[in-house]
């Protein structure tokens, strides 16, 4: 007889929440691994002691962790989610009948705390993963990636210039409430390749617009986004413009674990952010007393001072140098006691001075007597419009030599795929399922609690599929125990089977 389901929609008395929920419950799970109390202690000192009572300072960093946990981005859908599961509700402490929280007690909670007290989970959550063996601390793997910020490129506005007074205002609009355009700071001189790059485009026919009057090159040093002055225009290979951040990671070779996460703007190369990073990489270690004694990364955190600084620090820099750097010059050998140049006719090109380029770096300047170039047969090919032959090093040009060494060697070659099998996995992984596809706050800092919120649940999800090696060495270790005890009760049957027929032949 076919079946059928009616639904009474009756009201159930007797229902305990914690009884839906599963052992190996994800939200469960969580919450037998990590005790949350320490955030009351955390942030005690940023409510009042009179008032209304706010919202659970425990209550919210789990709303927002399970919000990474379950790659969504917006806070109004993230409690129309919690508040549709039971495993959700009994992590938060909420009851069936229980209203969760407000969105915008989310947002508003999320601004109010500062960024040290987002750090403070991510701290926590990697010493535990240090004290169950998931973190060597030795090498780490550094990279970063745009994530797009919560601004339209198209409402990007123009940089007022300096000395000059910015749009008239309405008549009905007082002078203080209007906003005040950020002024151009960027060099003459690069304002002057900004101009000639952007006459190119205009002149070029097969740019889309060109032949537009009011086409334009949209330039950080020249616009900004009134909706988010923070965010950077920034262009990444394959793909349009876009108000970005960047998101710099440092990752733990051994397991892959996220040992330090950080927001930079995303109009500066990522060279520019290795000092920063590098600080707070080193307090979260000594803090765990681990070691750091080598870090890997690509080019693009290849210049001078982070080679010092690395070597100076006592860490081995496997970051491969520009494809522009050469470290020997064809025809000129280098004599480092004398620190001096020799050119193919035997002259020498003795160290002259310092100097800096129109960008602020140091290089070493070397150049020949005009006498030696003058009467040399090689000039016209050598120095043609010059009165003698001049070159360039920069003051970092051993620690480049030093890098690029490693760079050729099968070890380097090695460590370039480690890194590529370490980092880049990872924010994949962030970026497609942990919900950092897209920021859902503005400015520097609400980025920076978004990505540490990130690399938390990132973690936590490296803790719970951790299993202690012992447990694994004993699940192989037992297949081979039984085998070796198979095999001896068989040898003793053969030899007892042998006996017997030597009995029966006499």
């Amino acid at each position: 007889m076919q079946g059928t389901k009616l639904f009474l929609d009756k009201e159930v008395t007797h229902f305990r929440l914690s009884e839906r929920v599963l052992p190996h419950n994800l939200y469960r799970r969580l919450a037998e691994l990590v005790d949350w109390s320490f955030l009351y202690e955390e942030t005690r000192a940023l409510y009042s002691p009179t008032g209304q009572p706010s919202l659970d300072p425990v209550v919210f960093f789990k709303l927002v962790l399970v919000g990474r946990l379950e790659n969504l981005v917006s806070d109004r859908r993230l409690v129309e989610h919690c508040a549709l599961r039971l495993d959700i509700r009994w992590f938060l402490g909420y009851e069936v009948d229980e209203e969760l929280p407000w969105h915008f007690t989310i947002s508003r909670t999320r601004q109010l705390f500062p960024a040290a007290v987002f750090e403070r989970p991510f701290d926590h959550v990697f010493a535990q993963c240090v004290v169950r063996g998931l973190v060597a601390g030795d090498t780490q793997a550094v990279d970063s990636a745009p994530v797009k910020a919560n601004a339209s490129l198209e409402a990007v506005r123009e940089k007022q210039v300096a000395g000059t007074r910015g749009p008239s205002l309405a008549l009905d609009e007082p002078a203080a409430l209007a906003p005040a355009a950020p002024v151009v700071t960027a060099p003459a001189h690069q304002l002057r390749n900004l101009a000639a790059h952007q006459a190119r485009l205009i002149a070029h026919s097969s740019v889309p617009g060109a032949q537009h009057p009011k086409a334009r090159l949209l330039s950080n040093k020249t616009h900004y986004s009134p909706t988010d002055p923070d965010a950077r225009i920034s262009v990444k290979p394959g793909k349009a413009r876009a108000l970005n951040y960047l998101c710099s990671l440092a990752v733990d070779t051994a397991k892959g674990v996220i040992s330090h996460v950080q927001a930079d703007f995303a109009d500066s190369r990522d060279s520019l952010h290795l000092p920063r990073l590098l600080t707070g990489l080193q307090q979260r270690l000594r803090a765990n007393e681990l070691p750091l004694r080598a870090l890997l990364a690509d080019a693009g955190y290849a210049n001078g001072p982070n080679y010092a600084l690395l070597e100076a620090a006592h860490i081995t820099a496997w970051i491969p140098v520009f494809g522009q750097y050469k470290p020997e010059i064809e025809g000129f050998a280098y004599d480092r006691r004398t620190d001096a140049f020799t050119c193919p006719e035997g002259k020498t090109l003795p160290f002259q001075k310092y100097d800096t380029n129109q960008d602020g770096g140091w290089h070493k300047i070397y150049w020949a007597a005009c006498r030696d170039c003058q009467q040399c047969p090689r000039k016209p090919s050598c120095a043609p419009k010059a009165r003698r032959k001049q070159i360039n090093r920069t003051i970092y040009d051993a620690a480049y030599r030093r890098a690029w060494q490693r760079q050729q060697s099968r070890r380097g070659q090695r460590k370039r795929r480690v890194r590529q099998g370490t980092v880049e996995p990872v924010f994949g992984n962030l970026i497609h399922h942990y919900g950092l596809r897209r920021m859902n706050v503005r400015g520097h800092a609400g980025a920076h609690k978004t990505m540490l919120l990130t690399a938390v649940a990132y973690n936590l999800k490296k803790l719970l599929k951790h299993r202690p090696q012992q447990q694994l060495s004993l699940a192989v270790a037992l297949p081979r125990l039984l085998l070796a005890a198979t095999t001896r009760a068989g040898q003793r049957h053969r030899r007892t089977e042998a006996i017997t027929r030597a009995l029966v032949k006499q």
